[in-house]
């Protein structure tokens, strides 16, 4: 068994996503408290380019797949590629982003692995020699801390909790690793991808969100929320309640069924707080209500409050972002 860890790094196109960056940097603490080496990963089609990234990011040597056959995600290809990277490494722990690929990375690398799997760590530490994790449960209303009876262990991040690695003058060695990807082992494979009109970032590493509830009554008022939205440089958000309604796409929801975020600031608007969206949402830096309810239990969370009618405090505050920023 080994020692160190290996980042298992996300790309979206030719990019790197934040989540990569974020697990270099908690990676290199662990690292250095287990006293191991810490690498990277890359999986993929045309991710070769990508290994600088990670280099000036501290991390001084990244395992590539890079074949055709990875060219769109698939659980069984990516599992079955990382197992290789893993046997190459020899980490004690593996972390991902603990995203939409994520979610169901780890799992299937852990079960390929024969290991555990620690999901959505919002705290990492290393006590004794030993690794321990926090993990909200039950919708975010407790937090568990667990300690993996064996290793290695595959851990998945909540993205936007860790600091990201600071960019240096690194350079990262590439270890290139064969996988067998031959079209009997990868039993799902993806045809197309239809990707959305306008692209957006990516809720989950998004540092400012405005969200918008049923307090909005209508889809034809979301007008306010995108541009309170657009002056703050921020993204859209909405509650279930919305989206169930179809006045948002399901890639905006916050919640327990949707996507769980932590920016730096999260306004909710016209959202009382049901247990639901508070649990995909309570772990946000900063957190403003504007609800015409004050017992209103998204109040509760918040660290400042408006008691008021979303279509009067929402202009105003979009005037006053306005003045505050010279537009």
């Amino acid at each position: 068994m080994g020692s160190g860890v290996l980042c298992i790094a996300e790309s979206a196109g030719n990019e790197l996503k934040k989540s990569a960056f974020e697990l270099a940097g908690v990676g290199q603490r662990l690292a250095g408290a287990l006293g191991g080496p810490i690498s990277g990963a890359l999986v993929g089609e045309g991710i070769s380019g990508l290994v600088e990234g990670l280099g000036k990011r501290g991390l001084p040597k990244v395992y590539v797949v890079d074949d055709a056959a990875l060219g769109r995600y698939t659980s069984d290809g990516y599992a079955i590629a990382l197992k290789a990277v893993v046997q190459a490494a020899d980490p004690a722990v593996i972390l991902l982003a603990s995203s939409a690929m994520g979610k169901d990375l780890g799992p299937a690398l852990a079960a390929r692995l024969g290991c555990g799997i620690i999901s959505d760590a919002i705290a990492l530490e290393v006590v004794d020699g030993k690794v321990h994790a926090t993990r909200p449960v039950f919708a975010g209303k407790a937090q568990l801390e667990v300690e993996p009876a064996d290793l290695p262990v595959v851990v998945s991040v909540r993205p936007n909790v860790f600091e990201p690695a600071a960019s240096g003058d690194g350079a990262a060695e590439t270890v290139a690793v064969d996988a067998d990807l031959t079209g009997e082992q990868i039993r799902v494979v993806v045809k197309e991808l239809l990707e959305p009109e306008e692209r957006t970032i990516d809720l989950t590493e998004a540092d400012i969100i405005v969200s918008g509830g049923r307090g909005l009554k209508g889809p034809e008022h979301f007008h306010l929320i995108e541009e309170l939205a657009a002056v703050l440089g921020g993204v859209v958000g909405a509650s279930r309640a919305v989206v169930d309604a179809g006045w948002r796409p399901h890639t905006e929801q916050v919640g327990q069924t949707g996507k769980t975020v932590s920016p730096k600031l999260y306004v909710a608007c016209g959202i009382s707080g049901a247990i639901q969206h508070l649990a995909g949402m309570s772990s946000s830096k900063c957190i403003v209500a504007v609800n015409k309810d004050p017992e209103a239990p998204v109040f509760k969370v918040a660290d400042y409050g408006i008691v008021g009618d979303v279509f009067e405090v929402l202009p105003e505050l979009i005037k006053a972002v306005k003045e505050k920023k010279g537009l």
